[in-house]
């Protein structure tokens, strides 16, 4: 069968190259390396035609690049899939404590699937036996294996898991009382005698209900307004994601103002960089290892239950506690009261005999 061939001198931005035509399809060249001739395109463009020409009527026809087809492609391993849906996630605007969750359940379904030569497993591979037995380690509290499935089923959600391998069902979780901190004075006295900057986060953690990690750690002294006796965060600085104001009592206002303050610093570290997100922690683990006597269970947010459990009592009001404590909506102001020790019950309701 007769071919239509020709060839053509194109350029782009200033510069040649060689367009072969044959049958309508065109193959761009640069240079003549495909036909055996080390003339560039940029050089001698009419000169590279004209052996592009000889070598077509000579026979010689342009390779066209075959692309593989996608059943042809090796499938991509279950654990790859994770792997591309946390990269995603790290790059993506995730809380901390999400994207230090994701990291935490990759590593040990990698260490998982090692152990069950499962690491080249494809998504097809995966059932929903491989799945339980994963969350539902023995080793993990029914909290951790809950938090695991949530977790592992956010970094499934572009992997295309046949239905039901991801329903498991985790035992149920116990609730935790968080008990108020009894001598509140005395610890913060304690702790003014520590560490300076320790005293200044759980005071804080206590009067304005601030988070320690995040919210304290972070704040500037711009944040600040002493006229008006206020905190202000905008909703980027905390985990409800709106604009908070809190107040600040007259206790935590005179520390504050004894302290050198710089728009562009941080309240805590007192520089320009604020503390690492380790660091609070580190000191208030020397602190308990100097005062081995502390009331069992207390941690920082210790601080901010107590606060929570002084600001109900004295008004009586869930919409209160969840404008003070920042919570979404009062739903999770409820299921946090019930966690703390706070009575809500009266001996006058109870039954009469």
């Amino acid at each position: 069968m007769q071919r239509i061939k020709s060839v053509t001198v194109g350029t782009t931005k200033g510069k040649h190259f060689i367009n072969v035509y044959v049958d309508g399809k065109r193959f761009r060249y640069w240079n003549g390396n495909v036909i055996g001739v080390t003339v560039r395109a940029d050089e001698e463009p009419e000169l590279l035609r004209s052996a592009f020409e000889l070598r077509l009527r000579e026979g010689w026809l342009p390779e066209r690049k075959i692309k593989k087809k996608e059943q042809d492609l090796k499938p991509v391993s279950f654990l790859e899939g994770l792997k591309s849906k946390l990269k995603e996630t790290i790059n993506g605007n995730y809380s901390y404590h999400h994207k230090r969750d994701c990291r935490w359940v990759l590593r040990n379904w990698e260490r998982y699937s090692i152990a069950l030569r499962l690491n080249e497993a494809t998504v097809s591979d995966i059932d929903a036996a491989v799945i339980k037995n994963f969350i539902l380690q023995p080793q993990w509290s029914p909290r951790t294996q809950k938090n695991v499935l949530r977790t592992l089923t956010f970094l499934c959600k572009d992997l295309k898991l046949e239905d039901g391998v991801l329903a498991v069902r985790t035992p149920r979780c116990k609730a935790e009382l968080h008990k108020p901190i009894h001598n509140i004075h005395q610890l913060l006295a304690d702790l003014k005698d520590f560490d300076k900057r320790l005293y200044l986060t759980c005071l804080m953690t206590y009067g304005c209900l601030l988070r320690p990690h995040q919210e304290l750690r972070l704040l500037k002294w711009s944040d600040v307004d002493f006229q008006r006796s206020i905190i202000s965060l905008s909703g980027k600085r905390n985990k409800s994601g709106r604009n908070r104001i809190v107040p600040i009592p007259s206790y935590v206002k005179s520390e504050l103002m004894n302290l050198q303050n710089t728009d562009s610093h941080y309240v805590i570290s007192g520089r320009e960089t604020p503390f690492s997100r380790d660091y609070i922690s580190v000191l208030w683990r020397r602190f308990k290892q100097k005062h081995p006597n502390l009331q069992e269970g207390v941690t920082l947010y210790s601080f901010r239950h107590s606060g929570a459990i002084n600001v109900y009592e004295k008004s009586g009001s869930l919409k209160v506690l969840q404008q003070v404590m920042s919570h979404s909506d009062m739903q999770v102001s409820l299921t946090y009261l019930r966690n703390l020790e706070v009575q809500q019950l009266d001996v006058n309701d109870l039954p009469e005999l």
